[in-house]
C-alpha cells in the first residue's frame, strides 16, 4: 500500500487567463463545437416525465458515465460542481418508463427495423420475456419459470459449455463480484467483462513493467506537472469532465501534448461548460500534436529513446535519470542496445514522424522534472498493444516519472467501474485480489469454501467462436448469460457474431433495455430478464474510478416510473445458483449489499475499506496517492523492468491505408447523434487526408468505398488533419472491416485496426464484378502478431 494519502480537491484560480482563450467571440459562435447548453436543455426535455428523480441521480448518485469518478456533483480533483454531456446522455436509461406492451410484444421483424438507438428510446424492459424458435414475438414469463428454465438448462450442460459476460453500463463492484463468484460456483471460468475488451493490455503490460494493474497516479497529478502526454486518447470526447482538469493544469503552466494520427479538434480547443471563462471564450488545451501513423507508436517512442541516448552521448545525464534507473530499474543496457540498433529511417517510416519532430518532444521530456503519461484505446486495440504500453512505461522509467507527485502511468478508463470488474474477479485470467494462479486459487478457495474449476476460461472473442465448434467439442458454448452488452455493435465481423448468437441453445439477456442483439434468434429460447439500474440496487453499490477511488452510490428514491419486476443484478445471479445447486448455494448467498462489501474486503486486500462505505459521498482510494511510491514497485525485486520491444511490421502493401475506429457523439456503442459535434462529421464519413484523396481523384463529400478481405464500408470522404496513409471511420459502423479471430498476443483483445484500400465508389462499383474478387485483395495482411 502507498504511504501518502490523496490530499483532496483543490480550487481553480478565480482570475481569468486570456492567453488561453480560443476566441473573444462568446460561446464559440460560428465554430464547429458541441452545443452544451442546447444539449442540456434537450436532456431536461427528455427527462421531463421524471425530472425530480433525474435531479436526485445527478446530485446524489455516482456518475455512471466515464470513470473519472464524480459523486453527486463533486470529485476528489477540483472543488466545485461538475457535470458533462456524457453523464446527461446516459441519464435517460435510469428515468425511462417501461416499454408499452404493444412494443414489447410486437412482431420480431418490426422490432428489427429499429436501430439500437431507437430501441433504447422505447423504454425499459418491464418483466421477464421469452421467445422460442418460430415465435413471432416475445411472450411474458414469470420470474420463477424463467429462472427454472435457465437453471434446468445449466444442470444439463457441462460448465465448459456455458459462458457469462458483463458489460459496463453502470454495473457495480458488488454485481461484478457476485457474478464472478457464482460463475466459479457453477463450475465455469468462461466469465468476461467489457473492460477487458478495451484495456486488458494496459494491465498486462503494467504488470510486467512495474507490477501494477491500475493507474499509478491521480487526475490531480496533471495539475502542476511539467507535461501531460495523451497517447491515443481523446479525453475531451470520451471523458469530458477531464477538460476541466486540463484547464486547471494549463493554469499551472503544464504542457499538454497529444499523440494521435488525427489532430482531434476537441483536444485542441474546448469550451468547458462548468468553467465560466472557458464556456464563454474556450480554452486552448494542447500545446502540440504529434501525428503518428496508426500502429506507429512503438517506433515513435523508440525514436524518443534513441534521441535521448544521443543526448546522453553528448552530455551524460542530459536525458536519463540515472539515479532513478540505477536504484529502481532493471534491463537498462539491454534496452539501450535494442534502441540504438534501430535506424532513424525505420523509425521515421513506421511512425510517420521525422527525426527533428521526435527530437522536439524528446527534448521537452528530457527537460521536464515531472510528467504523466495518459493513454486509451489508440494504444490498446492493436495486436501488439502490450508492447505499446510497456514502451510507455519504458519512457516513464528512464525519466523517473513514477511513484511521486505530478508523475505517473495512467490508462484512462471510458466507463464508470470497469476498473473494478477485474479487481472483483470477473475475468477469465483473474480472481479477486490476484491472478488465476495456484497460490491465489488456494487462497480464494479457503475464503469461498468451495473448489474452483482449474481449467483456463476463454475470453469473449474466443467464446463466440466456440459457439460454432462441432457438437461434441468439449468447449462448444451452448448457453450464454449476458448482463447487458451488444456484441453485434462492439465486436469485429458483425455478420459472424449474429450467426454465432443464433446458434446458441439458450441466450439470456439480463438488461435494462432492448438492443439489436436481444432480437437475434436462438435454437431453444431467448430469455430476457429486467435488471435494476445502479441507482435502484438494493443496499446501494460501489464503483472504482480510473484513479482507484472507490465511491459509494446509495439507493436513490423518487422514481415515478419504477419497473416493479426489475431485480438487482447480484440478486439474480444468487437466485440462479440456488436453483442449480440448492444444497451448496448458501456458499454464494448474500443477504444485502453490505455483506458483499464485507467479503470483498477479505477477498481483495486492496479493497480493505470498502466495507466502511455506507453513505452518499463515502469514498476511499486503494493503494494510496501513488502506486510504486518512491520508485518501489510491487515486483519480486521491487524494481521496474525496462522491456525491449520490436517495431511491428504492419505488412502494408503499396496503396494500402490503415483504418482505425473513432467514437463520436456516443458512449461506447450507444450512439446519441448521427452528427459528430466535435468535427462536423456524419456517422458514415470517412476521415482522410486531403493529399491522399487528391492522389486517388477523390473530392470532398465524394462517395468512397473502404474495403478489404473482411468487408466493405461505403461512406463519404471528409478531409481532416490526419496523418497521410491513415483513415478513420466511426464505431460501430465500420466494424465490418475488422476481422474475427485476430487478438492481441498477450491480453487477447480483438484488434480494431486493419489494412484497407480506399476508392471512389463509382470506380469500385463499375469494376468490382470483374476485378474485385476476393483473390484481388489477398495481399492485404493483418497487423503482425
Amino acid at each position: 500500500m502507498g504511504k501518502t494519502k490523496h490530499s483532496g480537491p483543490i480550487k481553480l484560480p478565480s482570475a481569468p487567463a486570456p492567453k488561453l482563450w480560443v476566441s473573444k467571440v462568446p460561446f464559440g459562435l460560428g465554430k464547429v463545437k458541441p452545443k452544451h447548453i442546447r444539449d442540456t436543455m434537450k436532456v431536461v426535455w427528455d427527462n421531463k416525465d421524471n425530472l425530480n428523480y433525474a435531479k436526485n441521480i445527478i446530485t446524489q448518485g455516482v456518475c455512471d458515465g466515464c470513470a473519472l469518478g464524480v459523486s453527486g456533483l463533486y470529485d476528489q480533483t477540483l472543488a466545485g460542481p461538475h457535470v458533462c454531456t456524457t453523464r446527461l446522455n446516459v441519464l435517460r436509461l435510469n428515468t425511462m418508463p417501461a416499454m408499452k406492451e404493444e412494443i414489447v410484444h410486437a412482431d420480431i421483424d418490426e422490432l428489427r427495423k429499429y436501430s439500437s438507438a431507437e430501441l433504447r428510446k422505447l423504454g425499459r424492459i418491464p418483466y421477464p420475456l421469452i421467445r422460442r424458435p418460430g415465435e413471432r414475438k416475445f411472450s411474458r414469463i414469470e420470474w420463477d419459470e424463467a429462472m427454472d428454465m435457465i437453471a434446468d438448462k445449466y444442470k444439463q450442460l457441462d460448465p465448459k459449455n456455458t459462458a457469462f459476460f458483463l458489460t459496463s453500463r453502470g454495473i457495480t463492484n458488488e454485481s461484478y463480484y457476485v457474478a464472478g463468484k457464482v460463475a466459479r460456483f457453477l463450475g465455469t471460468n468462461n466469465v468476461d467483462n467489457a473492460s477487458r475488451i478495451c484495456h486488458s493490455p494496459s494491465k498486462t503490460a503494467l504488470k510486467r513493467s512495474v507490477g501494477i494493474g491500475a493507474s499509478s497516479a491521480n487526475y490531480k497529478d496533471w495539475i502542476g506537472s511539467d507535461v501531460v502526454v495523451f497517447w491515443g486518447s481523446v479525453a475531451a470526447n470520451n471523458q469530458p469532465v477531464s477538460t476541466k482538469y486540463m484547464y486547471a493544469a494549463k493554469r499551472k503552466g503544464t504542457k499538454i501534448i497529444v499523440i494521435n494520427p488525427y489532430r482531434e479538434p476537441a483536444m485542441e480547443n474546448y469550451w468547458i461548460p462548468s468553467v465560466g471563462e472557458s464556456a464563454l471564450f474556450g480554452t486552448k488545451l494542447a500545446d502540440d500534436f504529434y501525428q503518428v501513423n496508426i500502429g506507429g507508436d512503438i517506433a515513435f517512442m523508440q525514436g524518443i529513446m534513441k534521441y535521448w541516448f544521443e543526448m546522453e552521448e553528448a552530455k551524460a545525464g542530459s536525458a536519463i535519470d540515472h539515479a532513478f534507473v540505477k536504484e529502481h530499474v532493471n534491463n537498462y543496457e539491454e534496452l539501450k542496445v535494442k534502441v540504438q540498433q534501430e535506424s532513424w529511417e525505420t523509425i521515421e517510416k513506421s511512425s510517420g514522424v521525422k527525426k527533428d519532430r521526435i527530437g522536439e518532444l524528446a527534448t521537452l521530456l528530457a527537460h521536464s522534472k515531472s510528467g504523466v503519461f495518459v493513454w486509451s484505446l489508440g494504444l490498446t486495440m492493436h495486436t501488439f498493444a502490450s508492447d505499446n504500453i510497456s514502451q510507455v512505461a519504458n519512457l516513464a522509467l528512464l525519466r523517473g516519472f513514477l511513484g511521486r507527485e505530478h508523475c505517473g502511468l495512467m490508462p484512462i478508463r471510458g466507463h464508470s467501474s470497469v476498473q473494478g470488474s477485474g479487481e472483483m474477479g470477473c475475468d477469465p485470467f483473474v480472481l479477486p485480489g490476484g491472478d488465476f494462479e495456484p497460490i491465489n486459487i488456494e487462497r480464494i478457495e479457503k475464503l469461498w469454501n468451495f473448489e474452483l474449476p482449474k481449467w483456463q476460461g476463454d475470453v469473449l472473442g474466443v467464446s463466440l467462436e466456440n459457439i460454432l465448434l462441432p457438437e461434441d467439442h468439449e468447449r462448444k458454448i451452448k448457453m450464454y448469460y449476458l448482463s447487458g452488452g451488444n456484441f453485434l455493435e462492439t465486436m469485429p465481423d458483425p455478420n459472424f457474431v449474429e450467426k454465432a448468437l443464433s446458434e446458441l441453445e439458450i441466450r439470456v439477456h439480463q438488461d435494462i433495455i432492448f438492443n439489436t442483439s436481444t432480437l437475434v434468434d436462438a435454437k431453444e429460447a431467448v430469455i430476457v430478464l429486467p435488471a435494476k439500474t445502479r441507482y435502484e440496487q438494493d443496499g446501494g453499490g460501489t464503483s472504482t474510478s480510473t484513479e482507484r477511488m472507490v465511491y459509494f452510490s446509495p439507493t436513490i428514491d423518487g422514481n415515478k416510473q419504477v419497473i416493479e419486476e426489475a431485480r438487482s443484478e447480484w440478486q439474480i445471479y444468487i437466485d440462479l445458483a440456488k436453483r442449480v445447486n440448492p444444497e451448496e448455494a448458501h456458499l454464494v448467498d448474500f443477504k444485502d449489499g453490505q455483506a458483499i462489501r464485507d467479503e470483498i474486503a477479505l477477498a481483495n486486500p486492496n479493497y480493505d475499506g470498502i466495507q466502511h462505505l455506507k453513505n452518499q459521498g463515502d469514498v476511499f482510494q486503494w493503494g494510496g496517492a501513488w502506486l510504486c511510491e518512491d520508485g518501489i514497485c510491487p515486483t519480486p525485486d521491487g524494481k521496474g523492468n525496462l522491456i525491449p520491444v520490436d517495431i511491428p511490421d504492419l505488412n502494408k502493401a503499396a496503396g494500402d491505408f490503415y483504418v482505425t475506429t473513432r467514437r463520436g457523439k456516443q458512449f461506447n456503442s450507444m450512439v446519441y447523434s448521427e452528427y459528430d459535434s466535435f468535427n462536423g462529421a456524419d456517422r458514415y464519413d470517412v476521415l482522410m487526408n486531403a493529399e491522399d484523396a487528391k492522389n486517388l481523384n477523390i473530392a470532398e463529400r465524394d462517395s468512397v468505398v473502404v474495403y478489404n478481405q473482411h468487408g466493405v464500408f461505403t461512406g463519404n470522404a471528409r478531409f481532416v488533419d490526419i496523418a497521410k496513409g491513415n483513415v478513420e471511420v466511426h464505431f460501430p459502423e465500420g466494424n465490418f472491416l475488422l476481422p474475427k479471430g485476430v487478438y492481441e498476443k498477450l491480453a487477447k483483445i480483438p484488434s480494431y485496426n486493419v489494412a484497407v484500400k480506399v476508392e471512389k465508389a463509382d470506380r469500385f462499383n463499375a469494376r468490382k464484378d470483374t476485378q474485385y474478387l476476393e483473390k484481388r485483395v489477398d495481399d492485404l495482411e493483418m497487423t503482425a502478431d
